[in-house]
């Protein structure tokens, strides 16, 4: 990986990862906006609510494959692998900071 992980993408992953909601969660602001299949979720409790769905739905679990620094923030590159047709596939996080916190996460082919 190029760049180093920030603590909140960190958090993001690994608490996807282990089933941990309140740590994958932790690193978002309160008025952080998630764009994933063509769809906005706003603040952290409509973000919540979408990785519950989302890991209900596919039981998704991610491996990083690239890091790199994206002006205030950061692209991650990983493969998704869980229970939906395609699977694995590689996805493309594009994170934006401020303050420290995640504002924005798009999630992309």
């Amino acid at each position: 990986m190029s760049t180093k992980m920030t603590g909140p993408v960190e958090a993001y992953f690994e608490g996807r990862n282990a089933r941990d909601l309140a740590r994958a969660l932790s690193g978002f602001s309160e008025t952080a906006v998630v764009h994933d299949e063509s769809r906005t979720h706003h603040g952290r409790a409509e973000i919540s609510a979408w990785m519950q769905n989302t890991i209900e739905a596919y039981d998704d679990h991610s491996r990083l494959l690239r890091v790199e620094a994206d002006g205030n923030g950061l692209i991650a590159t990983a493969e998704v692998s869980g229970n939906f047709l395609g699977s694995p596939i590689t996805l493309r996080y594009r994170f934006v900071t401020d303050g420290g916190m995640i504002a924005i996460l798009e999630i992309a082919p």
